[in-house]
Order: structure tokens, then C-alpha cells, then sequence
């Protein structure tokens, strides 16, 4: 069922079709956990270390009001920078981030809600 409010990354989504695994990152590390650059740096890190053992990172947030599953390098580096600016989102305020357009970090709550519209179980 297509999500109209959700973008999948190309990796991501090929990962899912093929059955190959995907492991589902919350964010607020990211933009909440520590300074830019090292929160930014860290992100990339934990990527890799996914890929390295054989399954596909979909870091979970919300740009522009799009909920995204699988993020650019740009990506991390526009809610690293952004910091404590960037809403810490929770499952309850995902309505109002899409609604109202923002930039939002999730929780593992709400990167929950957001991996299983994606399909990533």
C-alpha cells in the first residue's frame, strides 16, 4: 500500500523487495545525543557498521514534513548542524510534523510507527 506522506529510500527499497535485512535507526541521537560533528560522524559510523554486517541502514526522520525512511549523507549532516533546533518526535506528534511541514528527529517510538509503514520489520 503506497504511504503519501512517506519516502523510502532507493537502497532501502530495494533491500525490503529482495528480503534482504534492514535495520531501522532512530534519530534524535543525531540531532539530540551530542555535538555537530561528532553526532553527524557517529551516524555515519553506525551506518557502516550495519552494512559491514550485511543489511541496510534506514535511518528514520521527518523533513519537510516528509517521513523518511533511509537518509542521505546530506540528510544526517542537515539534522546534525541543525541540532537542538530539529523537534524531538514522538508517535504522537507525527500528524502534526507532516501537517505543518517541519524537520523532526525520531524517537524509538516514532521510528517504529515509521519502519512498519516502510515495511521494515
Amino acid at each position: 500500500m503506497t504511504q503519501p506522506f512517506l519516502d523510502i529510500a532507493p537502497e532501502v527499497q530495494a533491500a525490503l523487495q529482495s528480503g534482504q535485512p534492514v535495520v531501522a535507526l532512530e534519530s534524535t541521537i543525531i540531532s539530540h545525543g551530542m555535538p555537530y560533528p561528532q553526532n553527524v560522524a557517529t551516524a555515519l559510523q553506525v551506518e557502516a557498521e550495519v552494512r559491514a554486517a550485511g543489511a541496510v541502514p534506514a535511518t528514520i526522520a521527518i523533513l519537510g514534513g516528509r517521513l523518511k525512511a533511509g537518509l542521505s549523507g546530506a540528510e544526517i549532516e542537515a539534522l546534525g548542524k541543525a541540532g537542538r533546533e530539529v523537534v524531538k518526535v514522538s508517535r504522537r506528534d507525527i500528524p502534526f510534523m507532516v501537517a505543518q511541514g517541519r524537520m523532526g528527529a525520531t524517537t524509538v517510538a516514532s521510528t517504529m510507527v515509521i519502519a512498519d509503514m516502510a515495511g521494515i520489520r
